[in-house]
Parts: structure tokens; C-alpha cells; sequence
């Protein structure tokens, strides 16, 4: 099976956050669509290690901010790769809030989506949240941004020193040395699973 092929499905990247208490978090996810029209409903799958999923778990509401095509790498650094258990992700990053209390990015989105949570499930590596649009926002015109074109052309090429063998994360770049990768495996650094990796 060639793994590669998932990047050819029309995802796009997107900032989800959430706040409990007077904690903000947000992080980059790649599956969030219209999943009803009346009344507008989302749906967005989060990985269950994720520490946005668990605020959104207690809470029941959410933000997306769709992000567009000009949206530097280092957005990703820090929503993508680090954890809001241990960093303040929103700390001295510009933010607004909608009118639920939540933070968008309006320096990386073309529109923001508010939502109330009306159903979940767990999938098993990630749980799919349903949530009924609130309010929305078009915050401009600027070309939203595909999963293809981050792979191809946002996130630096990392390549594999010679004799390095293992598994490399095609998301972030991390290598694990080992013949054989756990099928459990979560990669340290952007907590996706086995998945995502590829033999090097």
C-alpha cells in the first residue's frame, strides 16, 4: 500500500482551537468538512492524544480557522509540533477572539467557523467531532490551503543521511531507527501514529 496516495485526497489545513478556563489551545488538523447544510454542521476528526480533542471533549465548542496558501511553515512549528500541555502555544502569537471567547488567527485564515459540539465518536486513533455552526466569519479572499501543496511546498525537504535505516514521519520528519516500527508507534514530536511513516 502507498501511503503517499492519502496526501492526494483535497484536505485542507486548518487551525482548531479551543479554551477551558483561562487556558487557550489550538493545533493543525487536515480533516474538518461541511458535514450538513440545515442547520450548518462540521465535522472534524482529532487525534485522541491531541490536548485541543480533550478541551473540546469538556467544553462542547470549537473553532476552525481555515488556513490560506501563504501560511508559513513556522505557523506549523508552533501549532503542530509541540504539545499545549507543556507550552503556551498562544503565547506572543497575535490573536482574536469570536464571540464564543475562542481564538481565530485572521494573519494565517481566509474565514473562521465557531461551533457547538452536538455529537462525537471515537474512531480509534482519532475522535470525530459533529459541530453546529454558531457563527462564521470571511475574513478574505486569499486561496485556502491544501494539504498537497504543504507537503510539496511549505514543509522543508528533511533528507535521510545515507546510512541512516529506519522509519521516517512523513508529516514532521522524524526518524525512527529500528528494523521494524511498532504498529502503535506515536511519533514524539507531532503525535501522529505508524501510519504516517515510511520506510527509509
Amino acid at each position: 500500500m502507498d501511503k503517499k496516495a492519502i496526501y492526494k485526497l483535497t484536505y485542507g489545513l486548518f487551525l482548531l482551537s479551543a479554551r477551558e478556563g483561562d487556558k487557550d489551545n489550538a493545533c493543525v488538523v487536515n480533516t474538518v468538512q461541511q458535514a450538513a447544510s440545515d442547520p450548518v454542521r462540521l465535522s472534524v476528526a482529532v487525534i485522541n492524544t491531541n490536548y485541543t480533542r480533550e478541551m473540546i471533549s469538556r467544553t462542547g465548542v470549537f473553532n476552525v480557522s481555515v488556513l490560506d496558501r501563504d501560511t508559513p511553515f513556522s505557523a506549523f512549528e508552533q501549532f503542530g509540533f509541540q504539545s499545549g500541555r507543556d507550552t503556551d502555544k498562544l503565547k506572543d502569537y497575535w490573536f482574536k477572539r469570536t464571540d464564543n471567547g475562542l481564538a481565530y488567527f485572521p494573519q494565517f485564515a481566509n474565514a473562521v467557523f465557531s461551533a457547538k459540539v452536538v455529537d462525537s465518536m471515537d474512531l480509534g486513533s482519532h475522535t470525530l467531532f459533529i459541530g453546529e455552526v454558531t457563527d462564521t466569519v470571511k475574513l478574505s479572499d486569499a486561496e485556502s490551503l491544501t494539504y498537497e501543496r504543504y507537503q510539496s511546498e511549505i514543509k522543508p525537504k528533511k533528507p535521510a543521511p545515507a546510512e541512516t535505516k529506519g522509519w521516517r514521519c512523513t508529516v514532521c520528519g522524524y526518524i525512527y531507527e529500528g528494523e521494524e516500527l511498532p504498529a502503535d508507534f506515536v511519533c514524539p514530536v507531532c503525535k501522529h501514529g505508524a501510519e504516517v511513516f515510511e520506510k527509509i
